[in-house]
């Protein structure tokens, strides 16, 4: 950004929030608005964000500590496909304070005087309009770039951020690739939003399979701009846990899942849940002992813990027969003995 532009730049930001209809039409003027009129903040100030002592600095990364170690990988992956690109990765908690980074060591020294650094703090009450502390408020991936920031000091950066939300749906980090380059091409920060924004999807969907570790997870209908949603489920098919694209998708809220219930209440769009009926509960039982034990009814029925006898009458009474006499002729042993005719 060259010298006239800062100079004239919060010169701009008086001028358009000067039109008490701008804030409406603009969710960066919105932001601006909020910078200058609820956060008091001043877009000449010069000064770096404010970094927090090494205590506090402690403290925050303590409260983050889990999801910054399960996010390690993927910080190394996004790194690797925009560092040579100038950029640098940051990862956030949901204040705003930059707990890791990575970062080449040639434009190290750029970013620390810009800020970019861990310790410092850039939510929007703190720095006004940038990448993190305004993804953090409007709860959205987005991209600030250049002049669309509201304080002087950080125009020379594009900044692109996405959150990424805990187990409950709860905003606990931002991912944020940020580069101080002048010409950085259009198509190239479209890449940028691109790859942000799908490795914080792989950040969160982490944590949420580290959160029901013991459950099964299971993924949901393409969710469009919010991922596939993620539904952690316990061993009785009772739901115990959904992503925040998960309940997006379904409807879901803290007090839905509070009380765990059948997964097919979700999964099948039916009055009449089959799941709940005790002969169809019986026949799945039933399909998948015959299913582990490749189709033997012995072997079925001592996984059951009931008598080959009574099997085979379960069997004939829950109508599998004609499934197991199909499996016996589509089996490989009898294919190759069909063969060998």
């Amino acid at each position: 950004m060259v010298a006239g532009s800062q100079a004239h730049h919060a010169d701009q930001v008086y001028s358009v929030l000067s039109d008490s209809t701008s804030a409406a039409r603009s969710p960066v003027v919105a932001s601006w608005s909020r910078s200058l009129k609820l956060y008091g903040l001043d877009p000449e100030r010069s000064q770096v964000p404010r970094r927090l002592n090494q205590f506090e600095f402690d403290l925050a990364l303590e409260r983050s500590g889990p999801l910054v170690k399960l996010a390690q990988e993927t910080l190394d992956h996004l790194f690797y496909s925009v560092g040579d690109a100038g950029c640098c990765v940051l990862l956030t908690d949901c204040d705003g304070v930059l707990l890791d980074r990575r970062g080449k060591a040639c434009d190290d020294l750029d970013f620390r005087s810009v800020g970019l650094w861990t310790g410092t703090v850039w939510s929007e009450a703190v720095e006004g309009t940038n990448g993190v502390g305004t993804c953090l408020t409007e709860e959205r991936p987005l991209t600030i770039h250049r002049d669309q920031h509201f304080m002087t000091s950080n125009i020379s950066l594009s900044c692109t951020a996405a959150p990424i939300r805990d187990a409950r749906g709860k905003i606990a980090a931002v991912l944020d690739t940020s580069n101080c380059w002048l010409d950085m091409a259009p198509a190239m920060l479209k890449l940028i939003e691109a790859a942000t924004c799908y490795a914080a999807q792989r950040i969160e969907a982490r944590c949420f399979r580290e959160t029901f570790r013991d459950a099964r997870i299971l993924v949901g209908p393409d969710g469009g701009r919010w991922s596939d949603g993620l539904v952690a489920v316990d061993k009785q098919d009772l739901v115990i846990g959904a992503s925040y694209a998960a309940r997006r998708t379904f409807g879901l809220t803290d007090e839905n899942l509070s009380r765990p219930f059948p997964v097919g209440d979700i999964l099948t769009q039916t009055t009449n849940r089959s799941a709940d009926n005790l002969t169809e509960a019986e026949r799945g039982v039933v399909q998948r002992a015959l299913s582990r034990a490749q189709g033997n009814v012995s072997a079925a029925a001592l996984l059951l813990g009931i008598s080959r006898a009574t099997l085979h009458r379960k069997i004939a009474r829950l109508g599998l027969g004609r499934q197991q006499r199909a499996r016996r002729r589509t089996s490989p042993g009898n294919l190759s003995q069909s063969c060998d005719k």
